[in-house]
């Protein structure tokens, strides 16, 4: 496919993606908005579904198949100026890939340019976050496991509290003021300085209690979904809001999980609040680790965990799983939505050639939208040129017939906001087909039908004069297959030179009887032709040449 042309699907994708993405998250910050009187836990899931389908849509997009919704169909009707063909009257033809570029230089180059940009600022977010990810790697490796019976004995208290099942791992890095942090998915890992076997029981059990909370929601995993998403839709404002939001609300749902687990509010703040006057937040810390604490975060945490009269109501898995079910049944209708208004009209011209270079005239041109299956059909003109004065961009499979000369179907002309784009079509002489009987006395030997359709009569016209048999052998009956009751038909491929003699002389079906092939193979041989004339030079052509033996009783 054509650089520019696919640099055009790109952009047309990522407007598409965009657009409804800016629903997907609009929405979620309407409902977390108007959820204030919920608890943290809540909101954190409307922010984690809107996270997680905007990273699904771009996939869903390409997944499912399109859907045009009948009412948007008809309010952009009266813009399409092109005629309809009715669909049933199309010809079934021979394929061919073709590419319909844009003609602009200038807007094709731009539209290439937008998309690399995209794709560097992609590379850097994402590079950001491999970045991260390595560095978490490395703190794990060069961390050791917390032994200490204190510590176990809490994880697997609260591990049961919390009905995680999954392996916790506990490890001590030897900075002695590194903020405690958790990440990990099927392995979960909290890493803790080398003072944390110094603490009191109760900070123990609060730090615990709040990375594990972190480990059941899956928070990491959603974290760097955020992240990811932040690198696909990296100029998108509210992608960033909808990561920011995320992370806060998963503090402060795991802060609500910390008290209701029987630890009371002003005995959490002082604690925490130690902890950070105590440990440091190292500026080298990636962005999807989820830390005990961020400056930037305490004061709204302490001001909510302070706060008696907010709702800390802890969610279930059920109502989790129920929720992100609804949410993709809601979000298929939307990733396959494909709103004709979007697409941009524009003159798509060309011209149509035979193998010589010369221009076919009154050649039939059909465009099928391969997403709303509408046709449209011209004609090309004395000089061999066409154009549709009004096409919609989108995917389309273009047909050409011309009599005479072998029918030919692009099942793939991109036509991306294209105000004129164009294509120059080469068509190939039509294969011949000949067929010749040979009827002898005899009984036919019953055998089961043959398989497989017979080829169609290709008709030659226009500028092609068709070959035109000089010399024709009859086949000769074999005395054997007469007698043993054989009967069949032997189909034969060969190419009548520029002299009119067959050459590459072979047969097609297998399955057809040797004696008969051979006889078939010696008469067609010895035939003559007058050679095809593409205008007036003569030129070479397939046919097919199909000998019929029959016995007649």
């Amino acid at each position: 496919m054509n650089p520019l042309a696919s640099s055009q699907l790109m952009l047309a994708f990522l407007i598409d993606c965009s657009v409804k993405t800016s629903a997907l998250l609009a929405f979620a910050w309407i409902v977390a908005s108007a959820s204030r009187p919920r608890s943290a836990a809540f909101r954190h899931l409307v922010w984690a579904t809107g996270i997680l389908g905007s990273l699904a849509l771009p996939l869903l997009t390409l997944a499912v198949p399109s859907w045009h919704p009948v009412n948007l169909g008809t309010a952009s009707a009266p813009w399409n100026t092109a005629y309809n063909l009715p669909k049933d009257s199309l010809t079934q033809v021979h394929s061919m890939v073709v590419d319909g570029t844009l003609s602009s230089p200038v807007l094709s180059e731009m539209k290439a340019l937008v998309v690399i940009i995209w794709a560097i600022g992609l590379l850097c977010v994402v590079s950001r976050l491999v970045g991260g990810l390595g560095r978490l790697a490395w703190l794990s490796a060069h961390a050791k496991p917390l032994l200490d019976d204190n510590w176990t004995r809490a994880v697997a208290e609260i591990c049961r509290a919390l009905n995680i099942r999954r392996r916790v791992r506990v490890l001590q890095f030897d900075n002695s003021v590194a903020m405690p942090l958790t990440w990990g998915i099927l392995q979960p890992v909290v890493i803790v300085p080398g003072v944390a076997c110094e603490w009191s029981e109760n900070r123990r059990r609060i730090v615990i209690c709040h990375e594990l909370s972190h480990i059941e929601r899956g928070d990491w995993f959603l974290q760097v979904c955020a992240e990811l998403v932040k690198a696909f839709y990296w100029f998108h404002p509210l992608a960033w809001v909808a990561a920011a939001r995320l992370r806060q609300e998963s503090e402060q749902a795991s802060d609500d999980c910390v008290l209701h687990s029987g630890i009371k509010a002003g005995e959490y703040a002082s604690q925490l609040l130690a902890v950070v006057r105590t440990l440091k937040v190292s500026k080298r810390n990636p962005s999807a680790t989820l830390a005990l604490a961020r400056p930037s975060h305490l004061e709204r945490r302490f001001a909510a965990m302070l706060n008696p009269t907010l709702n800390r109501q802890v969610l279930s898995r059920q109502a989790r799983l129920l929720t992100a079910t609804v949410a993709f049944l809601l979000l298929l209708p939307l990733a396959a939505l494909r709103v004709p208004a979007q697409d941009v009209s524009g003159l798509f011209a060309g011209s149509i050639c035979d193998p010589s270079g010369a221009h076919i005239p009154n050649a039939t041109i059909i465009m099928t939208n391969r997403k709303t299956n509408a046709t449209e059909m011209t004609t090309s003109g004395s000089d061999g040129s066409f154009e549709f004065k009004a096409l919609p961009a989108g995917e389309y499979q273009m047909e050409v017939v011309k009599r005479g000369f072998a029918e030919y179907k692009a099942p793939q002309v991109m036509l991306v906001g294209a105000r004129e784009a164009s294509q120059v079509v080469t068509l190939n002489v039509g294969a011949v087909r000949e067929e010749v009987d040979v009827v002898a006395v005899g009984t036919a030997k019953a055998v089961p039908e043959e398989a497989g359709r017979k080829p169609t009569r290709i008709r030659i016209g226009g500028e092609v004069q068709a070959p035109k048999i000089i010399t024709k052998v009859q086949p000769i009956y074999p005395e054997a297959a007469r007698a043993a009751g054989t009967e069949g038909t032997v189909l034969l491929h060969a190419v009548i030179g520029m002299n009119g003699n067959p050459l590459s002389l072979r047969v097609m079906n297998s399955e057809a009887d040797p004696q008969l092939a051979r006889a078939a193979v010696e008469a067609v041989s010895q035939w003559r032709y007058r050679p095809t004339l593409l205008n007036g030079e003569p030129i070479e052509v397939d046919t097919t040449i199909a000998v019929n033996f029959k016995l007649a009783p």
